[in-house]
This record gives structure tokens, sequence and C-alpha cells, in this order.
């Protein structure tokens, strides 16, 4: 029986894949952690704190003191034990088996989306054999060219696409199973902005298709490397795919399925311990699939001009490691630029969200679709023509949006005698009058306090 289970021979691509994806998940799960970590550094430095700056790895042994603090890189590890160490409470009436579900649905397509991405471009792997130990016999391993990737298929753009959309399931099973109104409307709210942004998402994907006119993402790659990067031939499509990346992942200023001034919570008020956690890391699982679909869409994968390592043709151990070095760099950025956003810009009302969405995002994808089309039926397939076409686009959509018809709903009403709309002859002012109050620094500064 042993013996009929052992396989004569495997690819080598299958081996490097699997290997691949059994390392990959483990690196998001520790990158997600200090996803969280960055997170807090840089809203503490966007807002003149110091953020996490006590958590070291001493562990409270004396012999482990000079790690101590280290800058706070502990904090992650402090987080996990605590949601660990929480209790695990589920409120009465809950539908205690999609309960437990939601959480699973919503982190298992933000760990297995990122399996099409080309880390690593394509090394070349000789045949060989692997013993198999107590039997005598041995598996024969078929080598060749090889991706660095989890899943080498041809449909890898759609599959990724399919994947990204079972996500909402886990945001409306939890909303509905929680038996709260704010769970529920937070559910509502996350489903309905997630099918809204993902048309303008696929548009742009669609726009890159059609440019390059491939779904496998090691060509995608080696278009950009023989042409130019497509977040400059495709500025609008790159722009739409960024702003529909943030929606799809619930991120600022797109959350309002978790506003707490509105809904308390949002769709995981209801959950504690380590369910609230697989929530909380499907969130930057998420980004990190994102920014890795934006690089390897808009910013040439693994790529760098000039530096013959990073070029797909390059094959071996050394351009390996040097493109899996430019990919996560690339992707690191991306993750910092998604959080500075968020501690930019404040969050929008849920009108205005789906009013960016169906008004201007979809027309404007849309748009991008057809001109992209015309151009290439025309034979026109230079990347500048692209961008040209881009920029004209730009300055049409800046022309006529003055004389689009505008909503007259939730503007400010006239309140007479307020700061606003003051009592004629009079005036009004909310700064404070007291040289003081208006002093940055009152003791060490210009304004004597004595």
């Amino acid at each position: 029986m042993l013996d009929a289970l052992i396989p004569d021979s495997l690819s080598a691509q299958f081996i490097v894949s699997s290997v691949t994806f059994l390392v990959v998940v483990h690196v998001i799960l520790g990158a997600v952690a200090y996803c969280i970590y960055a997170e807090r550094k840089i809203s503490a430095y966007i807002q003149d704190r110091l953020g996490p700056n006590r958590v070291g790895f001493d562990f409270g042994l004396p012999f482990l003191s000079f790690l101590k603090g280290a800058w706070g890189l502990g904090q992650p590890l402090a987080d996990g034990v605590k949601f660990l160490l929480k209790e695990d409470y589920a409120p009465r009436n809950v539908d205690k088996a999609l309960f437990t579900l939601a959480p699973i649905v919503i982190i298992i397509p933000a760990l297995i989306g990122f399996a099409i991405i080309p880390w690593g471009g394509v090394i070349e792997v000789p045949d060989f054999t692997i013993p198999v130990p107590f039997t005598g016999q041995s598996i024969d391993v078929v080598g060749g060219p090889v991706t660095i990737a989890g899943l080498a298929v041809n449909a890898g753009i759609v599959y990724l696409l399919a994947v990204a959309s079972i996500g909402i399931y886990g945001v409306a099973l939890g909303g509905w199973a929680s038996n709260n109104k704010y769970s529920f409307l937070g559910g509502l709210r996350a489903t309905a902005q997630m099918i809204s942004y993902e048309i303008p998402m696929g548009m742009s994907i669609l726009a890159i298709l059609l440019l390059v006119g491939t779904l496998l993402p090691m060509d995608i790659v080696r278009w950009q490397t023989d042409n130019m990067w497509l977040l400059f031939a495709q500025p609008v499509a790159a722009l739409l795919f960024f702003v529909s990346m943030l929606a799809e992942a619930n991120r600022a200023p797109f959350d309002n399925a978790e506003a707490e001034q509105e809904l308390v919570g949002g769709y995981h008020t209801e959950y504690s311990s380590m369910r609230f956690a697989l929530y909380f890391l499907a969130e930057y699982a998420h980004m990190v699939t994102g920014g890795a679909f934006f690089t390897l869409l808009f910013l040439g994968g693994f790529h760098i001009p000039g530096v013959a390592w990073t070029d797909p043709d390059a094959v071996g151990i050394v351009p390996m490691l040097a493109k899996l070095g430019v990919f996560a760099g690339k992707v690191t950025l991306m993750i910092a630029f998604m959080m500075v956003v968020r501690w930019t810009l404040p969050r929008l009302r849920y009108d205005q969200i789906m009013t960016i969405a169906w008004q201007g995002m979809i027309p404007i994808s849309l748009a991008v679709v057809v001109i992209n089309s015309l151009l290439i039926y025309a034979g026109a397939a230079d990347w500048y023509l692209f961008a040209l076409m881009n920029v004209a686009l730009i300055i049409v959509v800046w022309l006529i949006q003055p004389l689009l018809p505008r909503s007259t709903a939730n503007k400010r009403i006239k309140l007479y005698g307020s700061r606003f709309h003051p009592v004629e002859g009079s005036y009004t002012t909310t700064a404070p009058s007291h040289p003081l109050a208006r002093e940055d620094r009152p003791v060490q500064g210009t304004v004597q306090t004595t």
C-alpha cells in the first residue's frame, strides 16, 4: 500500500510551488503582525507621538536585559498573546456556526490570493531524484524552467480576482450572524461597497490586459520590462485600481463599515479574542496581497531598469534573491503609502463613497477601456500613446466636471445666527482672542506668563 502512494515522478514546478506557498504564507503572517506595529509607529510620527516603545524581547529575564525596550518591536508578540488569552465570548442568540465560520471565511482568501504572484521570477532546475527512506525507491523530479510562485497557472489574474471576491462573504456572514443591528448595518455597507468598487477595479485590470494581451503574471512583468512600467503608460487605471484596493480592504478613507461614531465597531462589534484577531489580520493580509498585485500590474513586478539581475531572462540563485528583495521592497513601500493615506485623509460619508464609485470611477474606468480598445484596434500599441490618451482623458474629465449636475442632498442648512451665518451687522469668530491662548509655546515663547 505504501508503494502505491509513492509517485514515480514529480515536476520541479510542483515542489517549488509547494515550498513557495508554505514559506510565503508564514512570511505574510509575520509581516501582518509587524504591519500593525508599523501602522502604529507611522500614525505616531504623523501625530507627533512616540508610538510603541516599551515592549522588547527580554521577557523579564536578566540575561536578556539588553533587549529590553528594543524600539517596541515586541509589541506585536504582546498583542498576539493578549488575543490568545482573552475570553472568546459569543453573545446569546447568535448563529454560532456562522459566527465562528465568518472570520475563517475572510482570512482564507487573504492568505491564498498571493499564490499567483511571481515573487522571484523564473529559475532553471535540473533533473534530480529524491530517495524515499525505508523503501529503497526514489522519486524522479523533472526539471526545467520553474516560476517562483505558489501557483503557476495560465489564468493567474482571473484566479486572483475570483479569490479576492470571496472575502465579502466573511464580512456579510459576520454582520448577519452577530444578531446585532450595528453589525448588520456594517455588513450591508461593506457588501455594497465591495460590489461597487469591484467594477472599476475589474475595468482597470481589463484595460491592462487589453494592452499586454496576456493573463500570465510573468508575461505582464516582461511587457513592462520591454516597454515601460504601466504606472506611466496607464496612470488613470493605476489610480482607479489603488482607490478600489483601499475600498476592497475597508481601509480609510473607505472604512465606513466599521465606523465607530455610527456603528459602534461595525461588522465585528460582537467579536473578541482570536475571532476578532482574524478579522484584524485579514485586513492587513489583504493589504499585502493588494500591494503585491499593484506591484505586479503597475510597478514592473521585480524589475528595476538598468539592473541586469532583475531582468525576467536572468536565471539563477542570485537573480532570484535579487528579484525577491525588489518585489518585497516595492510591496513594503505600497503598504507604507496605504498607511500614510489612512492617517492623512478623513473618513468619507457613506453616500459620498457610493457616489464616487457609481458617478465617478465607473464611468472613467469605462472610458479607459474604450480608449485602450480603440488604440489597440488602430494598431497604436506604443506605451507613450496610451500615456498621452490618459492625460487627455484627465483634462476632459476636469473640464466637464463643473458642467455636471450637482446633488443638493446633505448641504449645510443656513442656521440664522450661527457662526457660518451670523446676524446682519455682526461678526462671529471662533478663534481664541487672548494672546496667551494664541501662543504655541506660552512658557518658552514671547508671551509673559507672570
